[in-house]
């Protein structure tokens, strides 16, 4: 089923269309739910939206009286950015707060910062990380919701083809998202016929990147440049782009599909072009769109409750969620193995990333359909397949 609201969707006895229609559990028998995420520090604008819909769902959840009979006990932690603090956290998790399963990892490094645990104590885990690596090779234990750093540039090539560009520059963060993502750009580029002609880099916190711009602008038959970083930085790099005078087409990734970006980077964001998931254009989406009803009732609700423009990044988190408790549900149980089975066969899940459909060598379950080019245009994510 398509398009159920959450509390319609209860009522009927499944969330979202998938949840299967098993029969409750002893109502003492709760879902400890963890979660450790990046609420504050430089990745905030990634953690503290998903903490806001993992709390809120949670609640409405219970309020209805939980999954097949059994309430959510929601425990998160702040690991502010810190890939050690996500070790501990993760550790936490497990050892001393025997959760159930865990949703979490806002960024790269923190996400994979709790894999070796995942897997050795054999607990789900919906990571909210961008990289590939996080599921590439699929491990057993580990999923994720968000689209991938190949998948963006893939995105990103096919849209530079269209567009005839051929030749292009690179700068990008040299860790982490950033490194990841330049990593794989280098692995699919000539499958679209492009070429790199000049590659710069900069540390995460760098507070400008004039000097490798000013190597790009010089830097003969650049037609456009890819950008690759999530937080501040890419806010520098436009900054710094428009003070140079560089007119040609900027590019950055799904790292930035958040409001909060173009407030940082203000005028300088203007014409920047991405890949984003259909969340943050909803109300774009032709009525056609599988993700339109799925992603406007998630819009309607985060930005009614918290006054704020929604995002990817919520986004993500939602539909982990959704994705865990639906696996819950057909399995009408909470033992690990079970959880884990059940999360490996979503199909047909429509959220507000895509249509998911897992398998045991695919632990995202997305393809490029779940992707749509967007440009900034007069402060706002304007479509622009």
């Amino acid at each position: 089923m398509r398009g159920k609201t959450l509390l319609t969707a209860l009522a009927a006895g499944a969330a979202l269309g998938v949840f299967g229609l098993a029969g409750p559990a002893p109502a003492a028998e709760t879902i400890k739910l963890g979660s450790y995420l990046s609420v504050t520090g430089p990745a905030s604008f990634l953690g503290a939206p998903e903490k806001k819909v993992l709390e809120h769902y949670v609640e409405q959840f219970n309020k209805a009286g939980g999954v097949a009979g059994r309430k959510i006990e929601l425990i998160i932690y702040d690991d502010g950015g810190a890939p050690d603090k996500a070790t501990s956290f993760a550790k936490r998790l497990i050892e001393n707060d025997k959760v159930d399963l865990i949703v979490g990892g806002s960024t790269t490094a923190t996400t994979m910062a709790a894999v070796p645990l995942v897997e050795a104590a054999g607990v789900p885990f919906l990571n909210l990380a961008g990289a590939v690596i996080a599921v590439e090779p699929a491990k057993k234990w580990v999923f994720k919701t968000p689209h991938t750093d190949r998948m963006a540039a893939e995105k990103v090539f096919a849209d530079m083809k269209k567009r005839g560009i051929t030749r292009i520059a690179m700068i990008s963060e040299n860790a982490g998202f950033g490194k990841s993502g330049h990593d794989q750009s280098l692995l699919v580029m000539a499958n679209y016929g492009i070429q790199l002609v000049a590659d710069e880099t900069y540390a995460p916190r760098d507070p400008d990147v004039t000097a490798q711009l000013t190597k790009i602008k010089n830097t003969a038959g650049v037609q456009a440049v890819f950008n690759w970083s999530f937080g501040q930085s890419p806010a520098i790099v436009a900054k710094n782009y428009r003070q140079l005078g560089i007119t040609l087409p900027l590019y950055m990734s799904h790292g930035v599909s958040s409001k909060e970006f173009i407030t940082l980077a203000g005028a300088a964001a203007e014409g920047i072009r991405l890949p984003a998931a259909g969340i943050v254009v909803a109300d774009q989406l032709p009525a056609t769109d599988i993700q339109k009803n799925v992603a406007m009732d998630f819009k309607k609700t985060y930005e009614g409750k918290y006054k704020e423009e929604v995002s990817s990044f919520g986004g993500h988190a939602y539909d982990a969620l959704m994705i865990a408790l639906a696996a819950i549900q057909r399995a009408n149980s909470i033992d690990k193995g079970k959880v884990r089975d059940e999360i490996e066969k979503t199909k047909g899940y429509v959220g507000t990333g895509g249509t998911v459909n897992m398998s045991p060598t695919d632990h995202m379950g997305l393809d490029l359909t779940s992707f749509h080019m967007v440009d900034v245009k007069n402060g706002n994510f304007v479509l622009n397949n």
